[in-house]
Formats: C-alpha cells, structure tokens, sequence
C-alpha cells in the first residue's frame, strides 16, 4: 500500500510540470483555430486521445503513485477554474484565452478569406445559413464565428439563429 502513495518527487514538482503542460496545451489549441474547439470531427476527437497520451509523461515525469495522480489532477482543476474565473471577470484576459469573435460575412457578402483563415468550410456555412433560415447569402445581415467555434448569423430580418 505504501509504494502506491509514495510519490519518486515532491508535490510541487507536479503542481509546476501539470501547470507547463495545461498551459501549452492550452496555447496549442487557441492556436489550432475556433473551428477545431466548437466542433469536433473524428480526427479532433483522435486528436485529443493522442495528446493525452503524449503529454503524460510530461506531467507526471514517469511517477505512477496514487499521490502524485492526486497532485496532477487537483493542479490541473485548480488551474482550469481559475482561468475560468479570471475569464468570467476580465473581458481582456477571456479575449487572450478565448480568442475574440470573427465576422465572416456582412450584408450579404461573405469573406471566403475569413473562412479559409478560421478554417471553415464551404459546407459547414451553408449548414449555418439554413440553420439560421438564409435561403441564400443576400439573407445574411452579419454572420460571426464565436470564440467557442459556433456560426452566429443575423438575417437581413434582424433575427439571430
């Protein structure tokens, strides 16, 4: 029973590795675009195993005690309340976590570069435009891509869908 609590390093090693690894994975995927956040295919979802994977190593530097998985996972929710917190509070820092909302289209023309840059495809905004009851592009008053990925269109009606 002792060796599964025992952990091979002190508890604030784990508390500074889960802490190097939550904050670059969290980096890595502002930086993959809103699109992969708000809606995950197959390949995210293999995606999200596979780094799983390879940062464990990472946080927990080969120990396999009980103790040290404790200190792993209570850092790694600590941090992610935090961070949800200073989000719900400070408007600059959620835009810094979060990312800001990106216009993709306006008065019925839409901005095929934006979608390429937040890495939505043709299919995904037509699925959005009938979603929000645009038979066509000239129904769309403005059209956002929210920072947790999802398509927000105003119709030329003033209503969001």
């Amino acid at each position: 029973m002792h060796e599964m609590l025992q952990m091979s390093a002190p508890w604030w090693i784990y508390v500074l590795r889960g802490s190097a690894i939550y904050v670059f994975v969290l980096v890595m995927m502002r930086l993959s675009g809103k699109r992969a956040m708000g809606q995950f295919t197959p390949f995210d979802t293999i995606l999200l195993i596979l780094i799983g994977n390879s940062v464990q190593n990472g946080i927990n530097g080969g120990d396999n005690s009980l103790t040290g998985a404790f200190v792993m996972t209570g850092t790694v929710f600590a941090l992610n309340w935090v961070i949800a917190w200073a989000s719900s509070r400070f408007e600059g820092f959620r835009a810094l976590v979060e990312g800001k909302p990106s216009v993709l289209a306006a008065d019925g023309k839409v901005d095929r570069a934006m979608l390429r840059r937040q890495l939505v495809s043709d299919a995904d905004f037509i699925n959005a435009m009938h979603l929000a009851g645009c038979a066509s592009e000239k129904d769309i008053r403005k059209a956002v891509l929210q920072p947790n990925g999802h398509i927000m269109i105003q119709t030329t009606d003033g209503k969001w869908g």
